[in-house]
C-alpha cells in the first residue's frame, strides 16, 4: 500500500470560485462552509465563490483558503483516504493539523480568522518580498546575509526557487545583487507585506495569547512543521512552533525532502492549484504527486489505495 502524505498550499493558491463544485456536490464540505462563517461571522462563501476584491487581502485570505482546504479534506476522508503525515506550507499547516486529528477544525478556523487580522495589522510600512529562481541557496543567503538593511529568507520552496523577504529597499538591493550573481529571474511579489520575516514578529506575538487558550490533541498522525522541517509527534510543542512560524522561514523543500527519507511516495495535495505538485517535480520527480482541487480529482485517489 502506498505512504501517503496529505499537504496543504498557503497564500498565493487562491482564486474566486474555489471549492464552489465541493460546496454543491458534498454535504461534508458544504458543512465546512457553513461553519466557517457561524464561527468567524464573515462570508466566506460569498468571498470564495463571486467576484470581490476582498480575497486577497490577507485578513481574508486566510480563513477562506484554509476553510476551502478543510471543506476539501472532508470529501478526500469520506472517500476513504487516511494519511500517514501532514504538512501543509506556510497558512497550511493549520489545515495539516486538523488533517493530522491535532486540531479541532472549528478551532482552526478561529486561529486563523486572528492570525489573518494580526498578520494584516502588523504589516509595517516598506516591506516587500521577491521570489529569486535559479540561485543555489547557499548564494542566495550568502548575498542576503551581505546586504544592509533587513533582509530574510522567507521561503524555501524548491530548488532553483526561493522567496527573500524584508525591507524593501534592502530586498531590492539583494534582488539587484541576486541577479549580478546570475538568477535567472527575481520578481517582487504582489503581497501586502513582508511576511515570513522578522518584520511580523509582533504578529506572532498576538498570536501567542489566543494559542495560549488551545488544546492541541494527541495522535498517531504526525506532521512536519514549517520551521524546522521535522516530524513532530508531541502536541505540547506546536503553540511554540506555530508562533515562531510567522515570522520564519517556510523550510518547504527541506519538509518534502525528509518526508520521502521517512518513505512517504505519494503526496496528495489538498487546496486551489497545484502549485506544491510544480515544487514536488522539482525537488524528487521519483515521488508521486496528485492534486485535489475540483471535486471530480478525487478519481484520482482511486489508483493508490493498493
Amino acid at each position: 500500500m502506498a505512504a501517503i502524505a496529505m499537504i496543504f498550499p498557503g497564500q498565493g493558491a487562491q482564486y474566486i470560485g474555489m471549492g464552489k463544485d465541493f460546496y454543491e456536490n458534498c454535504p461534508d464540505s458544504a458543512a465546512v462552509f457553513d461553519l466557517a462563517q457561524h464561527v468567524t461571522g464573515i462570508p466566506v462563501k460569498e468571498m470564495c465563490f463571486e467576484e470581490n476584491d476582498k480575497l486577497g487581502i490577507t485578513e481574508y485570505t486566510q480563513i477562506c483558503l484554509l476553510t476551502t482546504e478543510l471543506a476539501m479534506l472532508k470529501a478526500v476522508e469520506a472517500a476513504g483516504f487516511k494519511p500517514q503525515v501532514t504538512a501543509g506550507l506556510s497558512l497550511g499547516e493549520y489545515a495539516a493539523l486538523v488533517a493530522a486529528g491535532r486540531l479541532d477544525m472549528d478551532c482552526a478556523m478561529s486561529l486563523v480568522r486572528k492570525r489573518g487580522l494580526y498578520m494584516q495589522e502588523a504589516v509595517p510600512e516598506g516591506g516587500a518580498m521577491s521570489a529569486v529562481l535559479g540561485l543555489d541557496t547557499a548564494v542566495v543567503e550568502k548575498i542576503c546575509e551581505e546586504t544592509p538593511g533587513l533582509v530574510e529568507l522567507a521561503n524555501y520552496n524548491c530548488p532553483g526557487q526561493i522567496v527573500i523577504s524584508g525591507e524593501a529597499a534592502a530586498v531590492e538591493a539583494a534582488g539587484a545583487a541576486l541577479k549580478e550573481a546570475g538568477a535567472r529571474k527575481v520578481a517582487l511579489l504582489k503581497v501586502s507585506g513582508p511576511f515570513h520575516s522578522s518584520m511580523l514578529s509582533g504578529a506572532g506575538e498576538r498570536l501567542a495569547a489566543a494559542l495560549e487558550e488551545v488544546d492541541f490533541k494527541d495522535s498517531d498522525i504526525p506532521y512536519v512543521c514549517n520551521t524546522q522541517a521535522r516530524y513532530v509527534t508531541d502536541s505540547r510543542e506546536i503553540k511554540d512552533l506555530l508562533i515562531r512560524q510567522v515570522s520564519s522561514s517556510v523550510r518547504w523543500e527541506q519538509s518534502i525532502r525528509e518526508m520521502i527519507a521517512r518513505g512517504i511516495d505519494v503526496f496528495v495535495e489538498i487546496g486551489p492549484g497545484k502549485t506544491l505538485c510544480g515544487f514536488l517535480k522539482r525537488i524528487d520527480r521519483s515521488v508521486k504527486a496528485i492534486n485535489i482541487d475540483k471535486y471530480e480529482d478525487l478519481k484520482k485517489l482511486e489508483d493508490i489505495v493498493c
